[in-house]
Order: C-alpha cells, then sequence, then structure tokens
C-alpha cells in the first residue's frame, strides 16, 4: 500500500477538516480549536484584553496542531471562506520543515462535506 502524499484541509478559525487524498475512500479528520464561545464569555467577562490572550494562545496550539499534519504530505490544499488559511500560511513560512511541501491556497466559498471531497479529489488530479 502506497503512503498517502496529499491532503486536502478546509479550515476556518475554529475548525479544521483534513481530507487525505488516494483512491482508496478518503481518510477524514477534524481538528477544534479549543477557544469556544463559552470561553470566549468568560473571558471576556475578566477583561478584553484577557479575552484576546485567551484567543491567541489557543489558536497558537490550533495551528501547531495543523502543522504537525501538515508536516506528513508533500503536498496539501487549505480552502475556506476566512482569511485563517493566510495566518496559518504565515506561521509555516517560517518554519524550514515545511519548506519542501507545496501548500496551496484557494478561498472558497461554504462547502459541504461532500463538495469539500469533490473539490479536493479535483484538485489533486488536475495538477
Amino acid at each position: 500500500m502506497s503512503r498517502t502524499t496529499k491532503a486536502g484541509i478546509c479550515m476556518d478559525h475554529s475548525f479544521a477538516r483534513i481530507m487525505e487524498f488516494s483512491t482508496l475512500p478518503m481518510v477524514i479528520k477534524t481538528i477544534q480549536s479549543k477557544f469556544t464561545q463559552e470561553e470566549k464569555r468568560l473571558s471576556l467577562a475578566i477583561s478584553e484584553n484577557f479575552m484576546h490572550k485567551k484567543k491567541l494562545l489557543h489558536q497558537t496550539e490550533y495551528f501547531k496542531q495543523l502543522a504537525e499534519i501538515i508536516k506528513k504530505y508533500e503536498e496539501v490544499i487549505i480552502f475556506g471562506q476566512t482569511n485563517a488559511k493566510f495566518e496559518l500560511l504565515d506561521v509555516l513560512v517560517t518554519n524550514h520543515l515545511f519548506d519542501n511541501i507545496r501548500i496551496d491556497l484557494i478561498m472558497t466559498d461554504y462547502l459541504s462535506e461532500s463538495q469539500q471531497n469533490s473539490f479536493v479529489r479535483t484538485h489533486f488530479l488536475k495538477n
């Protein structure tokens, strides 16, 4: 069995859906930021500054989790509606471990899970 070397990631600031591209049915994983609306409400009750620090801490951890997954692939497409993918790329380009990984970023509208799967398949079959 050959190793999967390509993956698609549909993400925003709080949730990422990772789809491994292969000829077999896609293997799908999810990652969720620990910064929830409840945590935002509680930390905002303390102070706005505290809430922003807490959000940044959780976002950093969320991006680290995604980076660990991306390291396993040779080619990755990151897509979604928000600018989170660009923020993640800013983190990745500072680390030389990602120099040999092809990372494509594409802004998309909302896509259902089946549309995300089709988007990833189409992208990698064309490239």
